[in-house]
């Protein structure tokens, strides 16, 4: 079986986001090509009175996963809810939605990645599904331990079906351990990681790469880390998708295939149609 090789790291530097978050950016416009079907990752952390108000979406799928604390969301389909440590919500924000995400305690940390949708499906109704921290399927076994987001690893397989095929795997190497991850070939697969700084990713003779680092793999059938720290864990994230090969336009919180159409959703949010009628009516609490 071909490991994938490491063709590119990325540093998410910090930055303020304006909205009273920190937010490393893993994934920006600059690699939507080469990450294809990824549109961002959002590594954020938000404390009140700071937070994300009320904001529209379109076009895309996008998954939080919270490491630390809980986010409340709303959204004028009458969701709403909080997400806590170790949940994640799935959100297909298709045709159009409005929501909100606001912190719960004094310390919230998350991840968010968008997903982009094929052409076909950008105007498919919203929907948002929650799974609870104990309902997210989890293997361990010779100082790896992995939760099974979206796909399968380790025998175990997630209940999570997606628009865009994907893998997201939490994996959790104790000091000296390795793994092997099968990975579709044609898939584009990245990791980004969470805690640790000696993580060896692809083959034994790569240099280690810190954390808050994106890797991506070329082609291959597989991926392999090596934790060769002594006496500290890695924790990283392990993400696949099947690309799209369309074309991808992001202004804000719209992923589209053209700038035209980027422009329609600006003006079908602002005379609130489309997919955006209740903007005019909902606020968020």
């Amino acid at each position: 079986m071909s490991s994938k090789k490491v063709i590119k790291t990325i540093y998410a530097y910090l930055e303020n986001d304006g909205n009273g978050a920190l937010v490393r950016k893993g994934i920006t416009e600059s690699d939507h090509k080469l990450l294809d079907p990824f549109v961002t990752l959002v590594d954020f952390s938000v404390s009140p009175p700071g937070g994300f108000r009320d904001h529209p979406h379109r076009g895309f799928e996008s998954v939080t996963y919270m490491l630390k604390g809980g986010i409340i969301h709303q959204d004028f389909n009458g969701n709403k809810g909080t997400i806590h440590e170790g949940d994640v919500q799935w959100m297909t924000v298709g045709r159009g939605i409005v929501h909100s995400e606001m912190p719960e305690e004094d310390i919230n940390n998350g991840l968010q990645l968008w997903i982009n949708l094929p052409s076909s499906d950008k105007m498919i109704d919203p929907k948002v599904l929650e799974l609870s921290s104990s309902e997210i399927p989890r293997a361990e076994e010779d100082g790896v331990e992995v939760k099974v987001i979206a796909g399968n690893s380790m025998g175990v397989q997630s209940p999570f079906y997606t628009k865009t095929p994907i893998m997201f795997l939490d994996f959790t190497l104790e000091p000296r351990a390795q793994i092997h991850q099968t990975v579709p070939e044609s898939w584009i697969a990245f990791a980004y990681i969470i805690e640790g700084d000696k993580g060896v990713f692809s083959s034994s003779d790569s240099s280690t790469i810190p954390e808050h680092h994106v890797v991506v793999f070329g082609p291959g059938e597989e991926v392999s880390v090596l934790n060769t720290s002594r006496s500290r864990t890695l924790r990283f994230l392990l993400i696949a998708g099947e690309p799209i090969g369309e074309p991808v336009v992001q202004h804000g919180p719209f992923v589209m295939n053209s700038r035209d159409e980027t422009y329609m959703a600006i003006g079908d949010y602002r005379m609130a149609e489309n997919g955006f009628e209740m903007a005019k009516y909902w606020r968020s609490e």
